[in-house]
């Protein structure tokens, strides 16, 4: 959490929108989420402490930002969604780790799967490792995820992808170990 507070009052600068934000009630974290003319920053810092607390009202923003294209804001999501707490984000997180034209970015929807342990997380995991197996595709880091959260998982159906898994050099020793936690 400091992490995130730390790199969003760095980009918020000197304004004094942040420390309003630091202290602002859940009501006006939510109205401002929609006022126009806010940064960036702004949004997140919002949509950020509601997660946090609970509020579904962050719902939507948070996942806008789980799929966003800047890393440390996927992840800030990642954790707020994971805490909120909403029924929804586990589907949500779903179509993100599943779309074929947002693959670079869905290496925090495929953590968020596994930490939510929801009905469709090894599905989905097993799914997009499959896509991702072939030799030379480049995001074998989302693939790593995908075999470090069925590991975790440690769903029996796993057991073909992960075996499949072990024969790609960048996988093999987690894709070993993933096999050994399902027994």
């Amino acid at each position: 959490m400091n992490d995130v507070l730390e790199r969003l009052r760095t980009e918020a600068g000197a304004s004094p929108r942040y420390g309003e934000l630091l202290a602002a009630d859940p009501d006006a974290l939510a109205a401002s989420l929609t006022s126009a003319g806010l940064p960036l920053w702004a949004r997140e810092l919002a949509a950020y402490r509601l997660g946090l607390a609970g509020d579904r009202r962050a719902f939507e923003p948070l996942v806008l930002f789980l799929n966003h294209r800047d890393p440390p804001r996927c992840e800030a999501a990642a954790e707020a969604l994971a805490v909120l707490g909403d029924p929804r984000t586990a589907r949500a997180a779903a179509a993100l780790a599943t779309n074929t034209l947002r693959t670079a970015y869905a290496l925090q929807p495929v953590r968020l799967l596994t930490a939510l342990r929801a009905p469709e997380s090894a599905p989905v995991l097993m799914a997009t490792l499959s896509r991702l197996l072939s030799p030379h595709d480049p995001y074998w880091r989302v693939a790593l995820a995908c075999v470090e959260g069925l590991g975790a998982l440690a769903d029996p159906r796993a057991h073909p992808v992960l075996v499949s898994a072990q024969s790609h050099p960048r996988l093999a020793v987690a894709a070993t170990a993933a096999l050994r936690r399902l027994g």
